[in-house]
């Protein structure tokens, strides 16, 4: 999945086995964004620290994303 996909603003293809794993990959990818201060990163990174703070309001998108995940093509 991209960066995008997971609501970020870039085409960066994360990949791992599950969703869970491409979630985190994407939560480093705008940790480090942010840390080299990269703006454009900044409202997903900021959507991101939401959604660690608060993971019951943001079982939408984690389903969400959970089944984009499920439904890409396998490599």
């Amino acid at each position: 999945m991209t960066c995008r996909q997971l609501g970020g603003p870039c085409g960066l293809e994360h990949r791992g086995e599950t969703a869970d794993d491409v979630i985190k990959a994407q939560d480093r990818h705008l940790k480090e964004a942010e840390k080299a201060g990269d703006a454009s990163h900044q409202e997903a990174r900021d959507a991101m620290k939401g959604r660690w703070r608060r993971p019951k309001k943001s079982l939408a998108w984690y389903r969400d994303m959970q089944k984009v995940f499920a439904d890409l093509p396998e490599d």
